[in-house]
């Protein structure tokens, strides 16, 4: 996994730094403004009593500081520049947070299951759209809108059935956290494959399943021996 935080439009990669206001706010904008992607800050961390907590107040959140701070967050989000810049400008340290079935879906597997496919696709030369990887070991496919309607079909022709492998299709009605939001102390959302000029046209789904229902069957398979 890369080590390194990469960012739209730049040559050389940075270390992660902590997770400055300016930073969120300029990756915001440049979501928005070159990639056309809808964004909206979610809740951010606080130092209570020596302790990172998540904005929310609850104490033992789930996701903390990456998740929609307000439950309209879909009308919140928006895929202006200028209105990113503002809405990060009263918050400057809320998470990013990206709808998905708008631009784009997500194909969500484990991290171990992802870079097994990932090794596939580029072997097969597939077309690959972003990746993420999370602190919570998942990885993140960017495909076309529409991936979750049409993924338990695919999977079930490939011969897997959707509820015996870890492969969710995020769409409408989701959303992801993008670079460099940080979730808790568990480190931050990264690139695995970062938004190149080269990867703007996104993969369908149909392009990408087999390898990753692939991997995933594989991860199910070895689960359930080691638990025999």
């Amino acid at each position: 996994m890369h080590s390194v935080e990469e960012t739209i439009g730049t040559t050389e990669a940075a270390q992660i730094p902590k997770q400055r206001g300016e930073q969120l706010l300029d990756s915001a904008v440049r979501y928005a403004e070159e990639r056309h992607w809808d964004v909206f800050p979610g809740t951010w961390l606080e130092a209570v009593d020596g302790e990172e907590r998540c904005s929310c107040g609850v104490a033992l959140c789930a996701t903390p500081g990456a998740h929609p701070a307000r439950p309209d967050w879909a009308t919140q989000a928006t895929g202006s520049a200028v209105a990113a810049r503002r809405l990060w400008g009263k918050h400057p340290r809320a998470s990013i947070l990206m709808p998905t079935g708008r631009t784009f879906d997500a194909l969500d597997v484990p991290e171990s299951a992802g870079f097994l496919a990932l090794a596939r696709m580029e072997r097969m030369e597939l077309t690959l759209g972003p990746v993420t990887c999370t602190p919570d070991r998942r990885m993140l496919f960017f495909v076309l809108p529409g991936a979750g309607a049409k993924v338990p079909d695919l999977v079930r022709k490939l011969g897997w059935a959707p509820s015996g492998i870890d492969l969710v299709a995020r769409g409408e009605g989701h959303y992801v956290a993008a670079p460099p939001t940080r979730v808790g102390g568990r480190g931050a959302v990264q690139w695995a494959r970062r938004p190149t000029p080269a990867n703007r046209w996104l993969p369908d789904a149909e392009e990408l399943i087999s390898p990753l229902a692939y991997a995933c069957g594989r991860e199910a398979a070895a689960a359930r021996t080691r638990h025999a």
